[in-house]
Parts: C-alpha cells; structure tokens; sequence
C-alpha cells in the first residue's frame, strides 16, 4: 500500500468501474502512485475511514487520528447510479463530506456531485493535509479551481473540531446561500 507524504495517511480508491477508465479521477491518483486502488469492499482494511454521501456523520478534524492509521476510502462510482438504497456495504467508518463545490469538467459548480479526486481532496483539506491535497490536485488541469472554489468554506471546516460543528458551519452557509 502507498502512503502519501511522510505523515503516512493511506488512500484508497474503491474502484466499481461504472466510469471511463480514461476520464476516472481516482484511476489517474492510481496510476500517479498517489493512492491504492481496492476492486473489492472485502479488501478496504478494516475501519478505515469511508467518504460516503449517505452518511449520518460529517468527516471533521476528530477522524484524524482514524485516518493516519486506518486510511481514507473513496468510493469510485459514477453518480448517475448511486442510490442510498443500493449503498454498497462497506467495513469502515462512514462519513460524508460537508457541501463543497465541483470544479470537475462534468459536474463544474454543482454542490456535492464531486469526483473521487475532489472527494479526497476536500477531505485532506478539512484533515489539515492541505499539501497532499495539492498534490492530488496537481494531476488536473482544474484542480486548483477546486481549491479555489472552497477555499473560504474549507478554512472554515479545518476549524472544527467535530461533526456537529461541521454540520453548523454548513448549514449557516446553505441560509447564507438562500437554499
């Protein structure tokens, strides 16, 4: 398994393959050396951290610790077929992101649709591993648009210490927003 930067936080990208391999973010991490590709739930280790949008917890700053020795999943899949009801069950600690914006060329300025990298990358970010995070996103021509983007609501979610916080800090921002 690799490990990114010297602070040891393993990636893993649980591949469905439901995505062109040529287009697929978390293939390009792969192929980069940044991050572990999983074709099979049974092979995540045990009790890694699983970025899952169905989630009923917010990742914050408390998973940290979880993260550095168990590693961060994000599962590959394509959205147009993701439904909470056929959720795949995974082994690990499921938590979704807070709202962040897509920089992705599919998804460009739509809340929450993120592709693997940008699922990863936020979620360093918000971890306090800005540096990985932008070295993932030096693989894509638009990955520092993605920071860009968020960069506010980033800063603000690195602030917090849990999940409640979080998920404060985000719906403030929804009210802010007018959604």
């Amino acid at each position: 398994m690799r490990r990114s930067e010297k602070k040891g936080v393993r990636l893993f990208v649980l591949h469905l393959k439901e995505c062109d391999p040529k287009k697929c973010s978390g293939l390009k991490l792969v192929r980069n050396g940044l991050a572990t590709i999983v074709t099979h739930p049974s092979s995540l280790p045990k009790d890694t951290i699983v970025l899952d949008p169905f989630a009923h917890k917010a990742l914050s700053y408390a998973d940290k610790k979880d993260v550095e020795r168990k590693g961060l999943t994000a599962i590959d899949c394509s959205w147009n077929q993701l439904k909470e009801e056929s959720q795949i069950r995974l082994k690990g600690k499921h938590r979704c992101l807070p709202l962040l914006i897509t920089a992705n060329p599919v998804n460009y300025g739509s809340i929450g649709k993120l592709s693997t990298v940008e699922a990863l990358g936020g979620a360093l970010v918000i971890l306090g591993y800005e540096p990985i995070a932008k070295r993932l996103f030096s693989k894509f021509k638009w990955g520092h648009t993605f920071l860009e983007l968020n960069r506010e609501i980033l800063s603000e979610y690195q602030g917090a210490e849990d999940s409640t916080q979080i998920i404060q800090i985000q719906d403030r921002v929804i009210r802010e927003l007018g959604f």
